[in-house]
């Protein structure tokens, strides 16, 4: 036989394997024996070790249970077996993304954070710190600073397992794998002899979030003083050479507030209005475990208003176990803040300055440029109280569960204190509205939804992304008349087709009519809680069918659906109770077809959901003759941008910000090279082109699409090209469309971020080749020698 033929034969053999091995895995995942589903992926990896087809699979499934760091290394398997394997790669830049956060890049890149720790920790070992430990050592950075600084021993720990084995290279690749020791746990679980030999006299962390306790500072602190460092010195003189002492970097942190005003934070956490497409609404409460919420102040689109100066909400001493042990029993204090100027009350925003010795100090505050973002306590009263200037507003804080809590209770005005989660209507603004007796009544008969936080049982919680969507005006506007306009052809269609027949039509009373054949049934599938399939069911003569699952959340549609004079009949819930998307898709009664179909195309962080086109392909065949997919096209726009922003936040630039440390080439494997959750109209950036039209997603006609493109567009400015972002226009119709990229958008825009910066002249011309591999885009850029006109 030849050398084609047997290769031929070992191609079917293995394809036939990966068939039978991925059949037998779905089977074995349906009844729920996961351990014999890995247990035949195991088998199968001991006859083909090195097939990427197989390692890309059991990486799925390890994703799909959980184990991130575990399905990471099979996906890096796969493209190490095979580098332009895209399902290898697309998966393994989504679990990138959970395993090294895209902040970890930001922080490396600044040197003045580094250079800082570096000082205090090179000064603490320079007083006598000889031994240290790094807890939650990251990539290992202030641990090697120590022994650069002359440590006798330090150690470190991380819980992450793709961080400790980074950190474990990092360190190797930095000639001190043999004087750091590295343990992969939490310093929680740490003792002494059996972790470390003795006790430390120097622990140095960076466990601290935006709202300085959310990743565990206070707990891990108090363990450490107890068990893992040296008494604290007790003298007057902290920095006195005695080894016998044991002291913290950093040393403490002070926590400053502010109240704002700023219509980018309330449309995520409040609902402000009263009615879409006719449809009366009311006000939902965001879904969050936190208190808080994080945002770069500096980036927010339209900016924010300060309502008060600046107030010190909270000090706190590192070096104090008691004061440590103390924080969550403290008294709820309470701070009188006097209103600077008028504007409603949104937010209470929340940074810190983190003290790292006594002299020196990073600050996470808005006008910084550091690597942290602060922290948001959103307002979530009905319509937003008004603050005056005179007022004064009340604020109570308290560390409950170690989670530093600020809440706005009160405004003091002429004497009189005014409670905000019990003020009336009159409070709110200074023209009331009085509401209509529709209105009171739904509010009566949505008691039971209440917006009070402290009774979480009655509420209907929502995600702030899907409360920015609820109060995105001009989608549902925009949805509503395109659906009008369907309604109004099947229904013209639907006469003209009885009238041809000779039959007569009872529209008087569809949901009673003894033929329901002249019943339009529409399907919204859209994620998360959605107003969609109730706009369709008030459009009369029209089953809507909806998908979300949560019950408060149905209870809400169907209350709503009452106060709104739809009849029960017209709404109903479309579960999700299979796996795959025909179950999603199938029709209740086989001989029925959908007359619409709303799918949920973009994902708020600005990407194509994943399988979205499969999704359309089913969806075409389930709609009756006329019948459409909402939306039925999606053009993607982008523009070619020079921005230093994108760079620090999506690879380590060198060694030059991490000390001197080699550090960039490690962490930077775990690049992702599509930027999400951007703000473009804020980003700081200088535009190199104008808008171009990048990529066509029809949905409703499979022939329109391709799987690769080649643009060109035109530099007008000379610059690096270091990004492309890229944002949609989605057609509900032929007509009517809605961008991502408008002011009043809840979707975000996303950003190919180019591996290498290209340079480029006014007048140039780039070629860009797109290509799209089961809803993800790809770009890569390229610069015409030879100039030619611009092509689509």
């Amino acid at each position: 036989m030849h050398y084609s033929g047997l290769c031929g034969m070992n191609q079917l053999i293995t394809e036939s394997f990966r068939f039978t091995l991925f059949k037998w895995a779905e089977e074995l995942d349906s009844v729920g024996r996961i351990q014999d589903l890995f247990n035949c992926y195991e088998q199968a990896l001991e006859l083909f070790p090195t097939d990427e087809v197989i390692l890309n699979n059991m990486g799925e499934h390890l994703f799909r249970m959980g184990f991130r760091d575990e399905a990471a290394g099979y996906f890096h398997k796969a493209l190490k077996r095979r580098p332009d394997y895209p399902e290898a790669r697309e998966n393994f830049y989504r679990v990138a993304n959970w395993l090294v956060e895209r902040w970890h890049f930001l922080m490396l890149n600044d040197h003045g954070r580094n250079r800082k720790y570096q000082q205090a920790i090179q000064k603490a070992v320079q007083s006598g710190c000889n031994t240290v430990l790094d807890i939650g050592t990251g990539t290992g950075i202030l641990g090697m600073c120590a022994k650069q600084a002359g440590a006798a021993e330090v150690y470190a720990c991380e819980l992450s397992k793709t961080m400790y084995e980074l950190a474990c290279e990092v360190v190797a690749a930095n000639g001190m794998d043999s004087s750091i020791k590295i343990l992969h746990m939490k310093s929680l679980e740490m003792e002494v002899p059996r972790d470390i030999p003795h006790r430390v006299s120097l622990v140095v962390t960076e466990t601290v979030d935006a709202g300085l306790f959310g990743e565990g500072i206070i707990e891990s602190l108090i363990h450490a003083w107890h068990h893992l460092l040296l008494p604290p010195q007790r003298g007057e003189n902290e920095f006195s050479e005695q080894s016998a002492t044991g002291r913290v970097i950093p040393a403490g942190a002070t926590v400053f507030g502010m109240a704002l005003e700023c219509v980018e934070i309330r449309r995520h956490h409040r609902y402000h209005i009263t009615a879409v497409c006719q449809i009366k609404c009311f006000t939902l409460p965001h879904d969050s475990m936190e208190p808080y919420t994080t945002e770069r102040l500096s980036r927010l689109p339209g900016g924010y208003k300060p309502l008060t100066e600046p107030f010190t909400a909270l000090s706190i001493d590192f070096n104090n176990v008691q004061e440590l042990e103390g924080l969550s029993s403290r008294e709820v204090q309470q701070v009188r803040l006097p209103v600077t100027q008028e504007g409603k009350l949104d937010a209470l925003a929340v940074w810190f300055q983190l003290h790292l010795d006594e002299e020196s100090s990073i600050s996470t505050g808005p006008q910084e440029d550091t690597c942290w973002e602060q922290a948001i306590y959103p307002v979530h009263n009905a319509k937003g109280f008004v603050l005056k200037p005179q007022d004064e507003l009340i604020v109570e804080v308290s560390c409950l569960d170690a989670y530093l809590r600020l809440c706005s209770v009160a405004v003091v005005r002429d004497g009189h204190e005014i409670r905000l989660d019990k003020c009336q209507d009159l409070h709110y603004s200074e023209n009331p509205i009085s509401h209509a007796n529709q209105e009171a009544e739904l509010c009566s008969a949505l008691a039971c939804l209440q917006t009070d936080q402290n009774q979480t049982k009655d509420f209907c919680m929502v995600e702030c992304s899907e409360m920015a969507l609820l109060n995105n005006q001009d989608y549902h506007q925009s949805f509503c008349r395109a659906l009008v306009k369907l309604i109004s052809q099947l229904k013209l269609k639907c006469q003209n087709r009885e009238q041809g027949a000779g039959v007569g039509s009872d529209l008087a009373d569809p949901v009673n009519s003894t033929d329901r054949s002249d019943l339009l049934y529409v399907l919204d599938v859209s994620e998360g809680f959605s107003l969609l399939s109730l706009i369709a069911a008030s459009q009369g003569q029209v089953k809507a069918y909806s998908s979300v699952e949560k019950n408060k959340q149905q209870e809400v549609l169907k209350r709503l659906a009452h106060s709104n004079n739809i009849p029960e009949q017209h709404l109903e819930f479309w579960l999700n109770y299979m796996d795959d998307e025909q179950g999603m898709l199938q029709r209740p009664s086989r001989e029925e077809l959908w007359s619409a179909i709303i799918l949920d195309c973009i994902e708020t962080c600005g990407l194509i959901r994943q399988k979205l086109m499969e999704k359309a392909s089913l969806a075409r065949c389930l709609l009756e003759e006329g019948g459409r997919i909402f939306p039925e096209r999606i053009v993607v726009y982008g523009k070619l941008v020079e921005s230093n922003t994108l760079l620090l936040e999506s690879a380590v630039q060198g060694q030059e910000p991490t000390l001197g440390f080699n550090i960039a080439p490690f962490i930077n494997q775990f690049t992702v090279p599509v930027h999400v959750f951007l703000d473009f109209s804020t980003l700081d950036c200088n535009h190199l082109s104008e808008s171009v039209e990048l990529f066509v997603l029809d949905l409703m006609d499979t022939n329109a699409n391709y799987s690769n493109r080649e643009v060109k567009v035109q530099a007008t400015s000379a610059g690096r090209i270091t990004a492309i972002p890229f944002w949609y226009h989605i057609y509900l119709d032929q007509e009517i469309s809605v961008s991502t990229l408008s002011q009043n958008s809840h979707w975000k825009q996303a950003a190919i971020v180019l591996q290498q910066p290209l340079e480029v002249q006014a007048g140039d011309w780039v070629r860009l080749a797109v290509k799209i591999h089961k809803s993800t885009i790809s770009i890569s850029a390229y610069v015409d020698c030879v100039p030619g006109p611009m092509e689509y």
